[in-house]
């Protein structure tokens, strides 16, 4: 393909002048205002929010013997919807930074709201661990605070791994977000009409002036986190499968954990991001900047992160057997004949099975089976972390200690309820911050227009 040719797919039509990109993803923050659907979609969103608030008061008031844990299966939903909130929180930043790093121009119209989706995952995703502690009100334990009695972390517990891991990551992520706005935050700055959002956007801007002195930092900068990124996003979701793999469980002792994690991160985060992108394509009128172009290169990579996954699924079955562990062959026994096969099959449906309709083009660009297929993803992801608690747990070493897990309504409350938060976040973001990046996307108008 010639480089107009790559140019012009990732922008339609090839030439949009600077004005018309900026007022397009400006003026619904500074002058048309939220319309009908922005109101309807927050009217939808609070009933969840609410139950979100509900759901953590009562764990916090009652215990967590509202959850279906029992004295076998000591990690149910909460520890899952982590590990599934993590997961797409790290795709995000991961994205951005490897597109950036390998100079994907399409990744222009997406990072912006892809990072965005990182630090709002992420934040929920550290509401799960504290939710799930004994002793809620002791949290404050895990971090090493100076303190009269001498008491420091066990640093031999996950839960001490998990705080890092999320505080480092949202600290790094907030950071990487918030730099790449600054241009963004100047041009606000200079259309606003009314003195609060000359103050407001002024103050964001750290008085960004665009001279060639601020690209060249800003750039240098920006490439730098990118380089950061990679290696830190790897360990952070690790370190979320070693929390498994460091234990002495069958079916979870494996070295296949951290890496397998860091796909998955990757494949439910993609997931997540088409998702996005045709939600915000549609609510703010982007369509000439989310091109379907954009959608066919997502696309692809969600094929090739489910031919891994398959790999890996092929992997921990194979070892089972090759291993000659007990165990190990029990458990992995169990994924298919025991109590949850009906929602192991069902993993396997929406992880390995359905993505393979992503081989042909004309699923890629057909939004709508897209979205069907990404949403199919996303619930098989959180199937595959529920069920790694599950079936391990229900089938450990101890035949006299194999029990079920019974979901209960509280579960289902956590589960559903941080949705309306993550979708009330983007809402509040699209009303103050631009989703898409102004200043990535006239660079790529220019790049097409000189091409």
């Amino acid at each position: 393909m010639s480089g107009v040719g790559q140019h012009q797919s990732w922008i339609a039509p090839a030439r949009l002048g600077d004005a018309e990109i900026t007022a397009a993803v400006a003026d619904p923050i500074q002058k048309r205002g939220p319309g009908k659907a922005w109101f309807v979609a927050l009217l939808c969103v609070l009933p969840f929010v609410l139950l979100t608030l509900f759901a953590i008061g009562a764990v916090l008031t009652v215990g967590i013997g509202l959850s279906g844990v029992n004295t076998t299966v000591v990690w149910g939903v909460s520890i899952a919807n982590y590990v599934w909130w993590i997961g797409i929180g790290n795709a995000g930043t991961l994205i951005s930074s490897m597109l950036l790093l390998t100079r994907q121009h399409w990744r222009a119209s997406i990072n912006r709201f892809a990072e965005a989706m990182t630090l709002l995952a992420a934040a929920i995703a550290g509401l799960f661990p504290i939710i799930h502690l004994g002793r809620p009100l002791y949290a404050y334990w895990l971090a090493p605070y100076p303190n009269t009695m001498d008491l420091w972390p066990q640093w031999r517990s996950a839960l001490v791994w998990d705080f890092w891991a999320i505080l480092s990551y949202l600290l790094f992520s907030l950071v990487f977000w918030f730099t790449g706005l600054l241009p963004d935050l100047a041009t606000l700055r200079d259309r606003a009409t009314t003195r609060p959002g000359q103050v407001i956007y002024g103050a964001l801007a750290l008085g960004w002036r665009g001279s060639a002195r601020h690209w060249q930092v800003y750039e240098t900068f920006h490439m730098t986190m990118a380089a950061l990124a990679i290696p830190l996003v790897c360990s952070v979701h690790s370190i979320v499968g070693l929390d498994f793999a460091a234990s002495l469980m069958p079916g979870w002792q494996e070295s296949l954990f951290p890496p397998y994690f860091v796909v998955g991160a990757m494949y439910s985060g993609f997931a997540m991001v088409v998702v996005l992108a045709i939600a915000i394509r549609w609510g703010l009128n982007l369509q000439a900047m989310i091109t379907r172009a954009h959608f066919d290169a997502m696309a692809k990579v969600m094929l090739f992160a489910s031919i891994v996954m398959t790999f890996s699924y092929a992997t921990e079955w194979f070892m089972a057997w090759y291993g000659g562990e007990h165990a190990d062959r029990t458990v992995v026994g169990y994924f298919f004949t025991g109590d949850y096969r009906w929602l192991y099959a069902a993993l396997l449906f929406c992880n390995c099975l359905a993505p393979q309709a992503l081989w042909f083009p004309a699923v890629r660009v057909d939004l709508w089976a897209l979205a069907a297929l990404a949403i199919l993803i996303n619930v098989g992801m959180w199937l595959e972390r529920i069920l790694i608690v599950w079936n391990t747990l229900a089938r450990g070493y101890a035949v006299s200690l194999w029990r079920t897990y019974q979901i209960s309504l509280y579960d289902l409350a956590i589960l559903f309820g941080p949705l309306g938060l993550f979708v009330l976040g983007f809402l509040v973001l699209a009303r103050l911050l631009p989703l898409v990046s102004m200043h990535e996307v006239r660079q790529l108008s220019h790049r097409a227009g000189a091409a």
